[in-house]
């Protein structure tokens, strides 16, 4: 249903995907920015790998709740507030990650709505 593309003609990187065609007869499921919160509301920790290991267990929950899987997603848009680092932050969310590479676009702000949030991920699956 998702067919993944990596031309030759483009940068290829194990991480993620250039292109994603998903079949007309899928049934789209977005999931807005999720940040590292609790179910109370509460960041997880002001660490920039604790949140995002915690976002992206978010994503999960929200995917799951919708009735997709990580295996699903076939693009991600990740922010992160300027001076976070990209390297920690993208290998705590990995360990969670059981999927083929998406298409992702990582975003560098000034800050995210949520007071103390340092990530904020958002997701597109495809689901028959």
């Amino acid at each position: 249903m998702i067919e993944r593309i990596n031309p030759d003609t483009l940068h290829k990187n194990p991480a993620f995907t250039q292109v994603a065609v998903v079949a007309a007869a899928a049934k789209l499921v977005y999931v807005g920015g999720q940040n590292g919160v609790l179910p109370n509301g509460e960041l997880v920790n002001e660490d920039v790998a604790a949140q995002s290991a915690q976002a992206m267990q978010n994503v999960i929950y929200a995917l799951e709740a919708a009735g997709a899987t990580l295996a699903d997603v076939f693009k991600m848009t990740i922010y992160i507030v300027q001076g976070q680092s990209l390297q920690a932050a993208y290998a705590a969310s990995q360990a969670l990650q059981q999927m083929a590479p998406p298409i992702v676009t990582v975003i560098l702000v000034a800050g995210l709505a949520r007071p103390g949030a340092l990530v904020e991920i958002e997701a597109v699956a495809a689901i028959k």
